[in-house]
């Protein structure tokens, strides 16, 4: 994953054309280093899963 498809994934989250995204074990670190920049960052949640894998979803209220 670039820096620019996790920017796209970022914004898809945030504009609502995707509920959730699955980010591969591999692509984790890169997704990661791009989601932490972002001003709504506390918006964000993932959710850890077997396999390595996460699951990242906006919510509309920040987590605490």
């Amino acid at each position: 994953m670039t820096a620019e498809e996790a920017i796209e994934c970022i914004e898809n989250l945030r504009n609502g054309k995707t509920a959730l995204v699955r980010i591969q074990q591999n692509d984790f670190l890169q997704f990661r280093q791009e989601l932490i920049k972002q001003p709504d960052f506390k918006h964000f949640r993932g959710i850890a899963k077997h396999g390595g894998h996460a699951e990242y979803e906006y919510m509309k209220t920040p987590r605490s």
